[in-house]
């Protein structure tokens, strides 16, 4: 049975539920942005976020995360009304626009980080920021009428930090291309760009979401530690380098008791039981 815990009451919408909804079925974590219409990246949902994640790189029940959003808004991003209302304190608001943005990107940070693989699950707008969370993820499944973007230049604005994760999920040009000129794409164009795996009828989204995600968490959970951790440190090295760090780990992986064990097991013909060591 499904374990729901609410956690973090949103202030500003008192009695309307938790910032962030957290289901555990099946070791798949299903972490759901609750703050509609715009599920804006506030400290407290960042904060909320950045909470489940820490909280579940050490559970071992968990064994992939999903992070999803409830209304027809993935996330609009960080909280424009939030930030606005700081720029009367004594510093212009640089302290906390400074531990905003920081707060963002340690998020961003915790989820290539987490040992784990995450998946979002988008249906609806993702922009700015919210697209940011998009491409952080290790992968994305969206509805055929999501839509993305990076609008920061028609706010007077770059989305700077949004370029950090979107530029390495897209294509250069295709990144900058969302970054200068701030226009919305569909979903079909965010599947070439690079930003998205999978485009889903919407009546069939957490269906496909849930067998991704289903598959993954059958996986070695040793493997997938060792993977994604291997997968983004390669990723900032020269190629040479890059071989000789990937058969360093190769040499580690074998060593481990789930490699004898999923070898053995395809030898033998049997299902592998993993220890997730």
């Amino acid at each position: 049975m499904a374990e729901i815990v609410s956690f973090r009451k949103d202030n500003n919408n008192s009695g309307q539920g938790a910032l962030v909804l957290r289901q555990l079925s099946g070791g798949i974590l299903r972490l759901t942005l609750n703050n509609p219409p715009a599920n804006a990246l506030s400290i407290s949902t960042m904060e909320t976020l950045m909470g489940e994640l820490q909280g579940a790189a050490d559970d071992e029940d968990v064994r992939i995360v999903v992070i999803a959003s409830t209304g027809n808004v993935f996330s609009a991003g960080h909280d424009l009304k939030e930030l606005t209302a700081h720029r009367v304190d004594e510093d212009d608001g640089v302290a906390f626009f400074e531990e905003t943005f920081a707060l963002a990107a340690d998020l961003m940070l915790e989820i290539s980080r987490l040992p784990k693989p995450v998946i979002a699950e988008i249906d609806g707008l993702a922009t700015a920021a919210g697209c940011q969370l998009v491409a952080s993820c290790d992968l994305a499944i969206c509805t055929d009428t999501s839509t993305f973007c990076t609008p920061g230049v028609n706010i007077g604005l770059f989305c700077s930090t949004p370029a950090v994760a979107v530029a390495r999920a897209a294509h250069r040009k295709q990144a900058m291309e969302m970054l200068l000129t701030g226009e919305t794409i569909d979903a079909s164009t965010a599947k070439d760009f690079g930003l998205v795996n999978r485009i889903v009828p919407k009546q069939y989204l957490t269906q496909v979401v849930n067998k991704y995600a289903s598959a993954i968490a059958s996986k070695s959970p040793q493997a997938l530690r060792i993977g994604k951790e291997a997968f983004y440190k390669q990723l900032e090295m020269p190629v040479a380098e890059a071989y000789d760090y990937a058969a360093s780990v190769m040499v580690d992986s074998m060593l481990t008791s789930d490699a004898q064990e999923g070898i053995g097991a395809f030898l033998g013909k049997r299902t592998p039981e993993w220890k997730g060591e």
